[in-house]
Order: structure tokens, then sequence, then C-alpha cells
């Protein structure tokens, strides 16, 4: 990339206000990672400093050019399994999303869908917390999973919902709940993988596991795309076996979004081919480990 297009991804990067909070900014080829640090036993780690995490891409060390360990904004995704298996499960669920939704920052927005045989936008991004706990409210249980469609649409509205938001740039995620296979979605596994590594979200799944169902293959394949959305967009995925876990993890997941690093960086890749470029993060502290997404397509065509 030429130094000259490079200083002004850099300068767009962020700016820092009055208040000394950084708020980052889109800029050209600006990659942006949200990155959760935790040592050997799964703790968050916090007060670590740039000078503690070393970037690579496709194996070549970055030049970090901004941080910043105070959590941003964030766009939020509740996405809750509706289908008729979920019938006598959903009153705790309700309880569960309602406590993650009352912990939600000032300047946090979010939306709620639900899925059966569709997936349904029971509230559009908002700050209102208590809108948000009316739509989980109103869920009701009915019909078969569309699980692929479900994701599909958050993936999808949260893209829409940054490409409106100027160039202030919120983190995303994705709060996952269900607890069973796809059953009924249009949307094939496939295009939603593909979306979601062409996206900024973090996606984080809880699967509800019932002990008959361990050894049942389509639960097998419902697991292996929750932790495989999870892992690949830097997110963790959770396997709940009593409903009374649920409180706990919605709990943990906000812990967690709480304690972020934003680092962002300039490439030092200067194609401009579109091809997939793996990140590999590393943490100076001894014993910590760092995840984030599995990488990103670079920029494609002229400069």
């Amino acid at each position: 990339m030429p130094r000259l297009a490079a200083a002004a991804a850099i300068a767009a990067a962020v700016t820092v206000p009055a208040g000394g909070q950084q708020v980052f900014r889109g800029g050209t080829d600006l990659v942006l990672l949200t990155i959760t640090v935790v040592d050997g036993q799964n703790r968050l780690v916090a007060g670590l400093d740039q000078v503690d995490f070393q970037i690579y891409e496709d194996g070549v060390l970055q030049d970090p050019t901004n941080f910043s360990r105070q959590a941003q904004p964030i766009a939020l995704s509740l996405v809750i399994d509706t289908s008729t298996s979920m019938d006598l499960k959903l009153p705790i669920a309700h309880e569960a999303a309602g406590g993650f939704i009352k912990r939600m920052g000032p300047k946090d927005v979010a939306q709620v869908i639900d899925f059966d045989n569709q997936a349904k936008i029971l509230q559009t991004f908002t700050s209102d917390r208590e809108a948000l706990e009316r739509a989980v409210g109103r869920m009701e249980a009915g019909g078969s999973t569309s699980l692929y469609n479900a994701v599909y649409t958050s993936l999808s509205e949260l893209r829409r919902i940054r490409d409106q938001s100027g160039p202030d740039l919120r983190r995303q995620a994705i709060v996952l709940l269900s607890d069973g296979e796809d059953t009924s979605s249009i949307v094939p596994y496939e295009d939603v993988i593909d979306l979601a590594h062409r996206s900024e979200v973090v996606v984080y799944s809880i699967g509800i596991v019932d002990k008959d169902m361990q050894k049942n293959a389509g639960w097998n394949e419902a697991d292996f795309v929750l932790r495989t959305l999870a892992r690949e967009t830097g997110g963790r995925a959770f396997s709940v076996m009593e409903l009374k876990q649920l409180p706990n993890v919605y709990s943990q997941i906000a812990d967690e979004l709480a304690n972020q690093y934003t680092v962002a960086y300039v490439s030092k890749n200067a194609k401009r081919d579109g091809a997939w470029r793996k990140i590999n993060v590393q943490i100076a502290r001894a014993g910590s480990t760092a995840r984030t997404k599995a990488g990103y397509f670079g920029p494609k065509g002229a400069q």
C-alpha cells in the first residue's frame, strides 16, 4: 500500500475525544479485531497493553495502529430458538435473556430474533431495554427449526446497521440459543459460514443438550455448526445440560463482552486479490491465550 494511503487509513481509524476514550472508525484497508484474552482456567485477563499483543496475518507480524482495553459500544443480536421442542424451556430462556439485556451499556443497541420454521425480527435495533425485554417475553414455541435462516438474517441485519451507522465502528455480536438441528432452512450452511467470514460479528452459541440427544446424529451436526460459528468468529460455544445453567451462561457472555480488547491495523499485504487471510494473535503474558476471528477476506479490485 502507498505510504500516504496507509497514513490516511491510520488517521481515519480512530479519534480521541476530550474524555480520552477511543472511538474506532473505518478506513481504507483497516483490519479491526475484537479480542478476548483468557488464562489457563478460562478466566478473563484484564489490564494488558498493546505491547502484550502480537498479531500475525498469514504468518507475517503486523503493526497495530490503535488499541483500546475499554469496551467499545456494541450492536447485539439476540437469537432464540422457539421451535416446538423449546416449549417447556422458553420461560427460563426468557429470564436468562432478560438478565442479559439488563446488563447492556448505555450506548449499546440490540435486536431480538426468534425462529421456528421461519426467522422473525420481533424487535429492531434499539437501546430501549424494556422494548427488548417485551419482545423476548412475546416468544411462543411452535414449528420446526430454521437455524441457518435465523443466523443469516441476523448477520445481514448487523451488516445493514453497520452500513447505516456512519464511520464510527461498533463491535458486533450474536448470542444464539438453540436446542436442535436445522430442519427447515432455505439458506444452506455454506452460505451462513461464508457470510460470517465476511462479517465483523462475534458469535456466541448456546446449545441446550438433552441427555438422549447426545447419541443423535442430528444433534451432533447441530453441535458442530454452533461450535464452528463460534470458533471462526472469535466467540465461544456453550453446551447446557441443565436449564438452570442458562442465566449463568448469559452472564458469562455479558462479562466477556464487557472485557474485550479492540485492536486495529493496516495489513502489510498490499495485494487486492480478495483472498482469505488467516489471523493469529499471540499474548506475551505466560499462560494467556487470545480468541478473535479466524481471518478475513482481503480487499479486491483497484486501490
